[in-house]
């Protein structure tokens, strides 16, 4: 089974989620360097976001090498796990989101620092870009499995 602009979808779908995976895990250390006297419990928070992250994208780093070493061609049970992956990485970006919007919200030293809530806006904003162009590319290649199999 292959995809991906057609055949090699899970590896563009995979590109997208390993670069905004890394994205977000840096972001993490943006508002931690930017916002001085940051409340403990969201320097955790993000220290805790960090991790989680970096091992998504570990994961994501892992997928892409099995699918260049498979010369882009994916078995089904295969393309499932990669389909697997980018909804979970989906979901966690979305809670991310929340976090972001809870400290640009609820944070006193964030409510003092004009240049901070603008980072925290850009970052979810960048986030929510991540969560589109991978429900289109997941939707595209639901689209072309649909059709794949149809053809069968």
């Amino acid at each position: 089974m292959q995809f991906y602009y057609g055949h090699q979808m899970p590896l563009r779908i995979l590109d997208e989620a390993e670069f905004w995976k890394h994205q977000e895990e840096e972001h993490t250390v943006v508002i931690r360097e930017l916002v001085t006297g940051l409340e403990k419990e969201y320097v955790d928070a993000l220290h805790e976001w960090e991790k989680a992250l970096s091992k998504t994208h570990q994961q994501v780093v892992s997928f892409i090498e099995t699918v260049i070493r498979s010369n882009h061609y994916l078995p089904y049970y295969l393309y499932q796990q990669v389909m697997q992956l980018i909804s979970f990485c989906l979901e966690e970006s979305e809670r991310f989101i929340e976090l972001c919007r809870q400290i640009k919200d609820e944070s006193q030293v964030v409510s003092k620092n004009q240049t901070a809530r603008v980072v925290i806006v850009h970052i979810i904003r960048e986030s929510e870009y991540f969560i589109g162009i991978a429900r289109a590319l997941l939707s595209q290649s639901f689209e072309s499995m649909a059709g794949h199999q149809q053809q069968n």
